[in-house]
């Protein structure tokens, strides 16, 4: 209860949230007093219909764009430092992004440099961003980055292998177009890959120790939406209502609580292995757990109520060995299955992985303090 006695600041864009925002954009560009933007998406989002929606609703008022598609999944700081490029060449004064991470992103860093100038990676760690970027809007395509409602941004510094987190309520976007028709586009395995991803950003958000009254309550209602949610919408392409919600309403609690191991662990994967975001937490999301439960033990009983555990009369470690079973039980019948070896990951590289984790800003509100031994150990297994 001391955290509810705590000043607290929540911060988040403007949200619209329903079918049809996307085509939105183009009268928010014009409000915004935008003429010309750069539409930053990836290939396989291009290939989709709502970037040509998105172009569409831009130009029915009137405002320019031009499209800068240059980015992979893990977008490198090179990638970035082209769009600002793109930007300035095409004298944009905005940005929109349709995608999922990456793009968005890739987005909030090509704004971080136009405004500040310097290199993206000069950005890395909290409240290093002066200025705010250019007005950004943001659709999301998938349901579980949240990026469009956060105040993270995650770069792959490429020469080192390491991803960096920047943070700064600077780079909130402007406006957060959420159209959750748009999930349908999403194979099985990278719904379930982002579902468990927004499961993750729940339950470190809630366990965080710079949780709130106001962060626990979507925490908690996202951790509730995934888990009867989940397989209705892997079967169910035009039924992702609910995931693409939880996407939201667990962005809006790790943006302002922040985050932990798990994400600190997949940070790591994918800066230096390049392995999917989303994928590391769920493969990660487990292991975590059952380390860290002791740290927060309350906190974690109130979380496997929330997954339909019952816990009335167990001891923690009975409820601790309950939840670590159902996540692991969640993911494998999603389609995660197998571990961290599967993927190509050794353990020689493990003390890297762990180095480079234990650096990452979201351990320090990981409930339990970690050590890189820990880390590594976590890893291991995982593996």
């Amino acid at each position: 209860m001391e955290r509810y006695d705590e000043l607290r600041r929540f911060v988040m864009p403007e949200v619209v949230f329903g079918p049809g925002a996307v085509d939105l954009v183009g009268s928010c560009a014009a409000n915004l007093g935008l003429n010309r933007v750069l539409l930053v998406t990836d290939p396989g989002v291009l290939s989709t219909d709502w970037v040509r929606r998105a172009w569409e609703s831009l130009d029915r008022e009137g405002v320019e764009w031009r499209i800068f598609s240059g980015i992979t999944s893990n977008p490198r700081s090179a990638q970035i430092m082209k769009g600002v490029d793109s930007y300035i060449e095409g004298e944009c004064d905005g940005l929109v992004a349709v995608g999922g991470g990456s793009p968005m992103d890739s987005a909030k860093g090509i704004g971080i440099v136009v405004s500040n100038g310097g290199h993206i990676l000069d950005f890395k760690g909290i409240d290093k961003v002066a200025v705010p970027m250019p007005p950004l809007i943001c659709i999301p395509t998938t349901g579980g980055s949240s990026a469009d409602v956060s105040q993270f941004a995650i770069v792959n510094d490429e020469n080192r292998g390491v991803k960096v987190a920047i943070i700064s309520k600077a780079i909130i976007p402007d406006m957060a177009l959420v159209d959750y028709h748009t999930l349908s586009t999403m194979d099985r395995y990278l719904t379930a890959c982002t579902a468990l991803d927004a499961l993750t950003h729940a339950f470190e958000a809630y366990v965080s120790t710079g949780s709130s009254a106001i962060s626990d309550l979507y925490a908690l209602s996202a951790v509730e939406l995934i888990s009867q949610s989940l397989f209705k919408a892997l079967e169910d392409d035009s039924d992702r209502r609910e995931i693409m919600m939880a996407s939201l309403e667990a962005g809006l609690a790790f943006s302002n609580a922040s985050l932990g191991a798990v994400h600190a662990m997949a940070h790591a994967l994918g800066g230096y292995l390049d392995l999917p975001h989303g994928e590391c937490n769920a493969l990660l999301l487990s292991t975590v757990v059952d380390r860290n439960f002791h740290g927060a033990p309350s906190r974690y009983r109130e979380l496997a109520r929330r997954i339909s555990i019952p816990v009335d009369g167990l001891s923690d470690d009975e409820v601790r060995v309950r939840l670590v079973k159902a996540i692991n039980d969640l993911r494998e019948s999603s389609g995660i299955s197998g571990g961290l070896r599967a993927r190509g990951v050794t353990e020689d590289q493990i003390p890297l992985l762990a180095s480079n984790a234990f650096d990452d800003p979201c351990m320090v509100t990981n409930p339990v303090r970690l050590e890189r031994e820990d880390l590594e150990d976590l890893y291991v297994r995982a593996l």
